[in-house]
């Protein structure tokens, strides 16, 4: 039974597969266009956002670093750009989204610094205290388990490591709220529908954003799941939320 609600919310509710199954099978169809409809339904901003994410990360200056739900690689690849590190290690567990990170990172020749890896959040295939920070964008609404992918996450970390999750969230202005809704549930499933020919992808998009358990609310889920140090930062009026804890 599902804890929170988000992890009720599926790309398809006719399909009897699992949630995991759904999203990665959802990924695998939008991939080829995952990349240009970010930057086209945020106006480009999204970039912005993701750099800020990493940002977050600057004081530590770690040096092995994972995203987790890693996609077509654009967290990582400003990783490297940001930060520097000897190594960062993408999971994704859509193939789809995968590949095209690879391409991406073959064309930038950084292959020796970033690995990408066809790899579950709930269960992550590196030992305890292995990373010196985490991150994960717009990833964390689609765990199918929560608590069980921020363990794992924890797991991972070094002591004094950091995770820098950065997630679609609702603005707290009303009249805002109501505007960015409007746009979630009406303009970005049409637009998104017409130019990947698959509308249920954001339909998904909008019913986990609504139904995930954002702000505070998250913040004390990280902090039972046995993050320190948790704190927030909102962005573009509340559109997004970038959340960080220590281990």
């Amino acid at each position: 039974m599902s804890k929170y609600l988000h992890e009720a919310v599926l790309p398809n509710n006719s399909s009897t597969d699992s949630k995991k199954n759904q999203v990665a099978a959802m990924f695998n169809n939008i991939a080829h266009k995952y990349d240009f409809l970010n930057r086209f339904m945020s106006g480009g901003i999204d970039v912005k956002w993701r750099k800020k994410t990493i940002n977050e990360l600057k004081a530590i200056q770690p040096k092995k670093i994972l995203d987790v739900a890693t996609g077509t690689a654009d967290v990582a690849i400003l990783t490297n750009e940001i930060l520097h590190p000897t190594k960062v290690i993408g999971i994704d567990i859509s193939e789809g989204m995968l590949n095209l990170g690879k391409e991406k990172v073959a064309k930038l020749n950084l292959q020796n610094t970033i690995e990408l890896q066809l790899g579950d959040s709930e269960q992550i295939n590196f030992p305890n205290n292995h990373f010196d920070a985490v991150t994960v964008a717009y990833g964390v609404r689609n765990f199918e388990h929560l608590e069980q992918g921020l363990k794992e996450i924890l797991r991972v970390l070094k002591p004094g490591g950091k995770l820098a999750v950065l997630e679609a969230s609702k603005p707290s202005n009303r009249f805002f709220r109501s505007l960015s809704k409007f746009y979630m549930l009406k303009i970005i499933p049409k637009f998104g529908g017409i130019l990947s020919g698959n509308k249920n992808a954001y339909l998904y998009l909008n019913n986990s954003v609504q139904a995930f358990p954002e702000g505070k609310q998250f913040l004390n889920i990280l902090s039972e799941t046995g993050f320190t140090q948790t704190y927030l930062k909102t962005l573009s009026l509340g559109v997004c939320t970038i959340y960080c804890g220590s281990k």
